[in-house]
């Protein structure tokens, strides 16, 4: 089965679009730029959806739906929105058989739409916070596109919050931001930047953006997650006005965040390697998958009541019983090595006889252990507590391997080009510029937490800085 799967040496592109494709995570569509997720991929996103929901429900959010279709208008009311938007819109002219009298855009993100409601809903400050997500597919016009990172069509959630001040909005913006870090590295195990966008990324129409900034396997970047406090500008474009306690009208203060489905690649390049997926316990579809074996009828009748037996001990953990009679045991466990399966349990007659299992981890190639059935109930989830915890702590010394701190231009190049750079930068765009255009790299962020370091010197210009910024190439 690891054969099918380019090295990651070789190819890490390559390896990316085989271990998606080998593991049945998703597959190409016959529209170009779409993709056809299925059952095991889907159930992926959907443990990633349900660690993300239960996180913005925990801090008062609740989810709604806004329709697919979105007046042309709408998005020419915020000015700078639809610039930024423009290139990637799918737009409907006909419907019915005839020409619409105004055209459709397909929701490539829904702050008009909801906005439009919100200015409905809102009268009084008695009616703020409105604190809504939505679970949903949005359609940008790619042009050049990967499974799950860049598609056409993808499934998010996106949040959108309406306020009665700045300071509110500025506190939503960053407490999600926190939600979505702490998404990252509790549930998906990767350790993520937290930091500010600069102008010239920020989302189009924000006031200011912010993202986490995730270093993958072969040490791009990928933003996994952004918030985005939109000002008033969405208030004032979609007239979202209320009375305040003096009785007088005011604008909202509205934010908006999103995670698509972008987050699962993130898992698959984080922690995948060369046999294929490695998936964080609280994540994988199945926790545990049992493997019995057996040569004869005899032996296939203890082995399986054994198993039923270790199945139902295992109350609290996602369990998966390969127990198909055509494959060898062998090429079950390359399966489930592939499929990234965290821990496999290995059950046989000399085991059946002793009472006890075999344990095999995903994450440590060879590590295996003897464990008596009747403790299984207790050790498994220790296991799975302990590889979830194991995986974080990999990822999270690979990225500090991997990120350099470049005092000049030319270490900057050099840093770049094999991880993150940490550097001061004066925040001028023409510097920004000047590294995108040579070395394909861009300001991922300006992290939050900048380590306790005062004012330094821009690694570009020379000129006078007060912040340090991530570079690097990204997906």
């Amino acid at each position: 089965m690891a054969k099918k799967i380019t090295p990651r040496s070789k190819d890490y592109s390559r390896w990316y679009t085989d271990v998606i494709q080998q593991a049945e995570l998703a597959d190409y569509a016959p529209v170009k730029g779409c993709m056809v997720v299925r059952p095991y991929g889907y159930a992926l996103w959907e443990n990633i959806k349900d660690g993300l929901d239960r996180r913005f429900k925990a801090t008062g959010h609740v989810n709604a739906y806004f329709p697919l279709f979105i007046p042309m208008s709408f998005l020419q009311k915020e000015a700078e929105h639809v610039e930024g938007f423009s290139p990637e819109l799918a737009v409907v002219t006909y419907g019915g058989g005839k020409e619409l009298e105004e055209p459709l855009v397909v929701r490539p993100t829904s702050e008009t739409i909801i906005g439009h409601m919100y200015a409905q809903w809102v009268r009084s400050y008695r009616d703020l916070p409105i604190l809504i997500n939505q679970w949903a597919n949005v359609v940008r016009w790619e042009m050049r596109t990967r499974l799950f990172l860049r598609t056409t069509e993808f499934l998010w959630q996106e949040g959108h919050t309406v306020h009665a001040t700045y300071e509110e909005a500025q506190e939503e913006t960053l407490r999600m931001l926190d939600v979505y870090a702490d998404f990252a590295e509790n549930d998906a195990a990767i350790p993520v930047i937290k930091g500010r966008k600069s102008e010239s990324e920020k989302f189009a129409g924000a006031d200011t953006s912010y993202s986490i900034e995730a270093m993958m396997g072969d040490k791009r970047a990928l933003q996994a997650g952004t918030s985005h406090n939109l000002g008033q500008n969405f208030a004032r474009a979609f007239e979202i006005k209320y009375l305040d306690q003096n009785n007088e009208l005011q604008y909202g203060w509205t934010t908006s965040w999103g995670v698509s489905w972008r987050i699962l690649g993130a898992v698959v390049m984080v922690h995948g390697d060369d046999q294929g997926l490695v998936l964080p316990p609280k994540l994988a579809p199945y926790q545990v998958v049992i493997v019995p074996i057996w040569r004869s009828e005899d032996e296939k009748a203890q082995v399986l009541e054994a198993t039923g037996r270790v199945k139902a001990a295992l109350t609290d953990v996602r369990v998966k019983v390969d127990d198909r009679e055509e494959y060898s045991p062998g090429w079950k466990f390359n399966e489930w090595e592939m499929r990234g399966v965290p821990l496999r349990i290995e059950i046989g007659p000399r085991d059946v006889a002793v009472g006890q299992v075999v344990l095999a981890r995903r994450d440590i190639a060879g590590d295996k252990s003897v464990v008596p059935i009747s403790e299984l109930a207790r050790r498994v989830p220790q296991m799975l507590t302990v590889i979830q915890a194991d995986m974080l702590e990999r990822a999270r010394q690979f990225q500090k391997e991997n990120t350099y701190q470049p005092t000049t231009y030319e270490e900057l190049k050099e840093a770049v080009a094999k991880g993150f750079a940490l550097a001061y930068w004066c925040g001028d765009p023409e510097c920004e510029a000047k590294v995108k255009d040579e070395t394909k790299a861009t300001t991922r962020c300006i992290p939050l937490d900048q380590g306790g370091v005062g004012p330094g010197r821009c690694a570009i210009c020379g000129k006078e800085a007060t912040e340090r910024a991530i570079f690097a190439r990204a997906y």
